[in-house]
């Protein structure tokens, strides 16, 4: 990446330090930064050492065949245990695991640790009952009801890998995943609520299953799960395949005595999203990502499960809510909230009444959410009491400053630290992100690695770039939670992570960022989402901020078309706040004098469209390539992992109206 490009995103003159009382009772301090320097082996050993092991290890790391690693070798634990009996075993049975709510207002459990282990362990009896062995693969295409988190647990505690399948994606999506990784069983619900509405799951699982045979591989069970009580129809229902989980979880045996497996016994595979050409499975093992997220649940979130109530709003569907919904928390003995339905039914401020109701003290979301309520307006928010608050997360692509300012002061009370978070689904556990009680916030950075984890800006040849550049964001040396390869395929898994600076040995997944001028770490998104404008390299993260640090835009997509003079030009997609109305003729002006203003005249968008919605995939990343058809004026592409496709259908009908001069 060239060093021209554009730092005004990172001219941050804000900084928050940790508060007070929060540095003085860290679970964490800067002196494990040093400790994990002096000695990185010493240190992951001294973190697995929080878990259960049956065997102890005999080696922390294996590196002898890079990338393929191997942590812990030699020692044996089960994930189930370390996540449910042994709190129960130290006498904390009755503390709560997870208060669940459901989306009917009325719909609600609490379930303690006593409560998860006998589930899990009659789940697990049931599993083997339908003939699943260690090493068998399980399905788990699940609504967020407490049995998805049992039935993942269920499937670690008899060392059978598990792959849950988002329960928003298409038949297609599962079946090739079930043909992939070669799923025995599935387990699934007859349906799930969205926004008050029941909406089928298993008729997806028949359509998959039958996809799958034609390609000749044959489910032997689907297990579901009573949720909505849907018909199923008069062909939903294969006597000699389906079985009910009431009728063989519910009778099955609470005694189950956790078998302790392999620290490099598959833990899970999964499969990045997208349902064209083959899926890509990340394998994760049980050891080395054991210790990777809980190790970085109690230190990013500084977690007191004596007190804490953690909220992450992930889908289990996805990665954030394996690793700091299910595993983490888990074995960390933390109490936290789950919840089914939208942060908007059956009203706008459903997140806000479920963090009073609950006293829920750690919200971890994603920035797509923030703004979302930022184009709200603080009115609904302010409506609850927020004051359990003490510490705020974000996840899931970088958080424009202003966004990270309204977090902090609307939701956080201008008091709680915000812990922003890069890690993605091949790293397994937070990578880069500050430390609560020791590091300072930046709004709109990702700050510092962690603890034991080697992180760096380089340049084309992999040399280091001084602060004040931006280059591309890898990882010098492997880490507990890391990908193992890709289910079947170790070339690729090669090719994909390994390959773009193979002679340095360092893992790239594709993103670029930027050292500031203290050397602190900004994202800049994909290097794919670097555009080219006569000879700048602009990054599209930065004219997104830049669009919504304006008062009147909520949300923002940039993208870069293809132009004759410039060689790319910039288009940006923008939502304006619920308090700017339609935002009136001199809208699009006015915001591209303020790129202008913030940026510079090379960044100014030659087009700008006021759009009602963003196209954006059921996990909240904006979909920038279909964006990227319209403002080149070619046919839509696949839409299928949408949340919503019929965003494109609107988004389409307003191109007309774009407006905006050659910049």
């Amino acid at each position: 990446m060239s060093e021209e490009t554009l730092s005004n995103l990172s001219r941050e003159d804000r900084s928050f330090e940790p508060p007070a009382d929060l540095a003085a009772s860290a679970n964490v301090t800067a002196e494990a930064y040093d400790r994990a320097a002096a000695d990185r082996d010493g240190f992951w050993a001294e973190a697995a050492e929080r878990l259960d092991w049956s065997q102890k290890w005999d080696r922390v790391l294996d590196w002898d065949d890079p990338p393929f690693a191997k942590w812990f070798v030699g020692g044996k634990l089960n994930a189930a245990h370390n996540c449910v009996d042994r709190h129960v075993e130290a006498g904390n049975g009755d503390k709560v695991a997870i208060h669940w709510v459901g989306e009917p207002a009325d719909d609600k459990r609490t379930i303690t640790y006593s409560d998860l282990k006998d589930e899990v362990c009659r789940a697990a009896n049931a599993l083997l009952s339908l003939g699943v062995q260690a090493g068998d693969r399980v399905a788990i295409y699940m609504p967020m009801i407490p049995e998805t988190v049992v039935a993942m647990l269920a499937c670690a505690r008899i060392g059978a890998p598990h792959t849950v399948v988002f329960g928003g994606f298409s038949s297609d999506a599962l079946a090739s995943r079930l043909v992939d990784c070669e799923a025995k069983v599935v387990i699934t619900s007859d349906g799930g609520y969205r926004r008050g509405a029941a909406s089928g799951l298993k008729p997806a699982v028949d359509e998959a299953r039958a996809k799958a045979a034609g390609e000749g591989f044959d489910v032997e069970h689907v297990l579901v799960v009573r949720r909505t009580g849907q018909d199923l129809g008069e062909n939903g229902w294969d006597d000699g395949v389906d079985v009910w989980w009431h009728d063989v979880v519910d009778s099955a045996s609470a005694e189950h005595e956790a078998e302790a497996f392999d620290a490099e016994h598959p833990l899970y595979v999964m499969y990045t999203s997208g349902t064209t050409g083959k899926p890509k499975g990340i394998l994760h093992t049980t050891g080395g990502y054991l210790v990777g997220t809980s190790y970085t649940h109690n230190a990013v979130f500084d977690l007191k499960p004596e007190t804490d109530v953690y909220w992450c709003t992930a889908d289990v569907g996805w990665v954030t809510g394996h690793s700091y919904m299910v595993y983490g928390p888990l074995a960390n003995g933390a109490t936290q909230v789950m919840y089914e339905g939208t942060p908007d039914a059956p009203h706008k401020g459903r997140w806000w009444e479920i963090i009073q109701d609950y006293k829920v003290t750690i919200f971890y979301t994603a920035p797509t959410a923030i703004r979302t309520f930022m184009k709200q307006g603080r009115e609904i928010p302010d409506g609850f009491d927020l004051s359990s608050l003490r510490l705020l997360g974000s996840v899931g692509e970088s958080i424009n400053p202003e966004a990270y300012m309204w977090y902090r002061e609307v939701i956080g009370g201008d008091r709680c630290p915000i812990v922003d978070t890069w890690w993605q689904t091949e790293t397994g556990q937070i990578m880069i992100s500050p430390l609560p009680g020791v590091t300072a916030g930046k709004p709109g950075s990702a700050m510092t690695p962690m603890p034991g984890v080697e992180a760096d800006v380089v340049n084309d040849d992999g040399e280091s770039v001084p602060n004040g550049s931006g280059g591309y964001l890898v990882l010098k040396q492997p880490w507990p939670a890391m990908l193992r390869t890709l289910w079947g395929d170790d070339e690729r898994f090669k090719d994909t992570y390994w390959s773009r600076f193979k002679k340095q040995g360092f893992y790239f997944a594709g993103d670029g960022a930027k050292k500031d001028d203290d050397g602190d770490i900004w994202l800049l998104g994909r290097v794919d989402d670097v555009m080219n404008v006569s000879g700048h390299r602009l990054s599209t993260t930065e004219i997104e901020s830049a669009l919504v640090s304006h008062p009147k835009v909520a949300e923002a997509a940039v993208v870069g078309a293809a132009d004759e003079t410039t060689g790319q030009a910039v288009c940006a997609f923008v939502i304006l706040r619920d308090s700017a109305g339609d935002g009136g003729e001199d809208i699009v002006e006015e915001l591209r004098r303020h790129v202008q203003k913030e940026i510079g005249a090379i960044a100014k968008p030659r087009q700008i469209m006021v759009v009602p919605e963003l196209p954006k995939t059921r996990s909240g990343k904006i979909m920038r390539r279909l964006l990227k058809d319209i403002a080149e004026h070619r046919e839509v592409g696949d839409v299928t992992t949408l949340a919503d496709s019929t965003v494109m259908d609107l988004i389409s009908k307003k191109e007309g109206s774009a407006a905006g001069d050659e910049a």
